[in-house]
């Protein structure tokens, strides 16, 4: 069976890092049961053992490199914006991206192809 998690929160404007947005989804009952009982051994309420965990998956995905690639794939295929990339990768690797993104355009692979052709 399935429960609906709701993670209330309600809207600041205190800074751009911390305005709160409200989000709803569905998780298997058993995995509410454990983020409850975690959140009465720290005293705590189920809302913060759900972000702490999703800082915690967000901060270890964009370390690994399987990941990172993934996140590049979207942002070379205009999935994502620039903005997005950064938040999620950091801003000296996605400038990284970004330069190769603006390296692959046709007109430079039809360049390196005319190059290699007159090799």
């Amino acid at each position: 069976m399935t429960s609906v998690l709701l993670l209330h929160s309600q809207c600041t404007h205190m800074s751009s890092g911390s305005e709160k947005k409200r989000v709803q989804f569905r998780a298997p009952r058993g995995l509410v049961d454990r983020a409850d009982a975690l959140a009465a051994v720290f005293e705590t309420d189920r809302t913060d053992i759900l972000i702490s965990a999703l800082r915690e998956y967000l901060r270890d995905a964009a370390h690994s490199d399987e990941v990172k690639q993934e996140i590049a794939d979207a942002y070379y295929d205009d999935d994502i914006t620039f903005e997005e990339l950064k938040d999620l990768v950091g801003h000296e690797e996605a400038a990284n991206f970004r330069l190769l993104k603006e390296q692959l355009t046709d007109e430079f692979v039809d360049e390196v192809a005319e190059e290699l052709a007159d090799s």
